[in-house]
């Protein structure tokens, strides 16, 4: 359920302890939070009542995170719903395929930082992080 001008984010994640860590993150920055253990769950909750922003963990089992994001960019209700992915693949060519999938990508291990700093960024409440002259 969202709460009445706070942002709703949904956090999607196969493992429990992930999914209560970045929902007390979430919920500590001010934001609603719903969370879903599988994809299909995910893709159930979205369109019952789409949020203003989702996390989406990589690797899950049957639907994956770039799957479910695909579906979701593929639709014309929810292509412009941002996505941020998250993933422990630290290499650049899945950052690359990642970042064709969804709107940004959160490397694990994040910190409480990372996290409100990739959503507020998305959700257009903070300027955009860019990368040092060099």
């Amino acid at each position: 359920m969202k709460l009445p001008g706070a942002p709703c984010i949904l956090v999607v994640d196969d493992e429990p302890d992930n999914r209560v860590l970045l929902a007390l993150i979430l919920r500590n920055e001010g934001f609603a939070v719903l969370t879903a253990g599988t994809g299909e769950e995910a893709l159930a909750i979205v369109a019952a009542s789409p949020p203003d922003l989702i996390l989406l963990d990589v690797m899950m089992p049957d639907l994956d995170g770039c799957e479910v994001a695909g579906r979701l960019k593929a639709a014309h209700a929810t292509r412009n719903l941002p996505i941020i992915l998250v993933t422990a693949r630290h290499d650049r060519e899945a950052a690359m395929l990642l970042r064709s999938k969804a709107d940004g990508v959160l490397r694990k291990p994040f910190t409480r930082a990372e996290v409100c700093a990739r959503v507020r960024e998305e959700l257009g409440l903070a300027p955009r992080m860019t990368a040092p002259p060099r």
